[in-house]
């Protein structure tokens, strides 16, 4: 048995009809910079997730970058945030010319609220929650902490489109709430594409400006702006796959099911699901010993699996200038060294999940 860890070539071939004539629509029409469906989705997500106002990007990470600019995070100011993130969530803070001040995580892999206060100083000028897995974090704690210090929150909430918490969507819990689109999204583009989401005009609006470089009119810029809107053609395939979604969510927390049945919990870790909270399942992550042999165990009985992230941020080569070191962050190190993603997509079969879950549990016997 071949089980590949994502099949983007199975869902063009089974959405190729459909697709083509959206892109031929798109191509007849010669709107590549703008156009109507850009207007539509940008509709379709603020419905979604219930906030006034979305503008659609070129990607999640430009999505951060431009959300902490308009919470006026600038050169020497101090973001809080957790290190077991995708590379992009530190990176925009390094852009912006911000200090990243890392929080350990919680054993769901979340940032934990118990952490936070002691890292909070006079030039802390933002929170970025990160919805890791598509499991949210507890922006009820968040947002008392957000409130009390009067520090705005960013939810980096790229892998959690259509994650709730007692039926509020991730990204309207705080200031800004960003969404990357990438392929290997639940709700995903053909190429690279993201959003975010605000209930703030004056945020919405100024966002419009800057990512298109700035230009209020024809001829004039009122700022320096980016180029960080989303193609046309993207946002076309976006509303195709809106309508797609909620059945693909479904899929994926039938087989997070089946997985968290099957699985010993003797021998391996996964957080259970909580009262008033709806997991998406971006990733399905396991946590357990000797997570290297088990990888190339699976690998042998076909299994493809992935590692998010085996090496914490603050430990990359590049955050050597952060001067943080091993042992800063225990519990993040830790499962740096223990996490597993196994396959999650809609397109597997309930043969194939519990094939999969029978593998981990048959090394952890031999």
């Amino acid at each position: 048995m071949k089980i590949p860890f994502v099949n983007l070539k199975l869902q063009w071939q089974l959405e190729k009809n459909d697709l083509l004539k959206i892109i031929d629509k798109i191509f007849s029409k010669a709107e590549f910079v703008g156009g109507q469906d850009i207007k539509k989705f940008e509709d379709n997500i603020k419905k979604r997730c219930n906030t006034k106002y979305a503008v659609a990007l070129n990607s999640g990470t430009d999505a951060l970058t431009i959300g902490l600019h308009l919470l006026g995070v600038r050169k020497g100011d101090e973001v809080i945030t957790p290190p077991n993130s995708f590379i992009a969530s530190t990176a925009v803070i390094v852009h912006l010319g911000a200090i990243p001040v890392f929080i350990d995580v919680e054993s769901d892999q979340n940032i934990d609220p118990k952490k936070i206060e002691s890292a909070i100083t006079k030039k802390t000028k933002a929170i970025m929650a990160v919805h890791l897995t598509g499991r949210m974090c507890d922006m009820k704690a968040l947002n008392k902490i957000s409130k009390k210090y009067n520090i705005p929150i960013i939810e980096d909430a790229a892998q959690a489109i259509g994650s709730t918490f007692k039926n509020k969507s991730a990204g309207s819990f705080s200031k800004i709430g960003c969404f990357s689109a990438h392929p290997l999204k639940n709700l995903n583009a053909f190429g690279d594409a993201g959003y975010l989401v605000t209930n703030d005009y004056l945020i919405a609006k100024s966002a419009k400006s800057l990512i298109s470089h700035g230009i209020e009119n024809r001829n004039t810029v009122r700022n320096f702006g980016y180029v960080s809107r989303m193609d046309n053609i993207q946002a076309a395939i976006l509303n195709y796959h809106l309508k797609k979604i909620d059945k693909v969510i479904k899929l994926r927390r039938a087989n997070a099911f089946i997985y968290k049945k099957t699985l010993d919990k003797k021998n391996v870790f996964f957080p259970e699901d909580r009262p008033d909270y709806f997991d998406t399942f971006h990733t399905f992550v396991i946590q357990g010993k000797k997570r290297d042999k088990l990888k190339f165990y699976l690998k042998k009985k076909g299994i493809e699996t992935s590692i998010h992230y085996p090496i914490p941020i603050h430990l990359q080569p590049a955050s050597k200038r952060l001067k943080y070191k091993k042992g800063d962050f225990p519990m993040t190190e830790k499962q740096a060294n223990e996490i597993l993603t196994l396959p999650i997509h809609q397109y597997l079969t309930k043969k194939e999940i519990i094939y999969i879950a029978n593998q981990v549990n048959n090394f952890y016997k031999t």
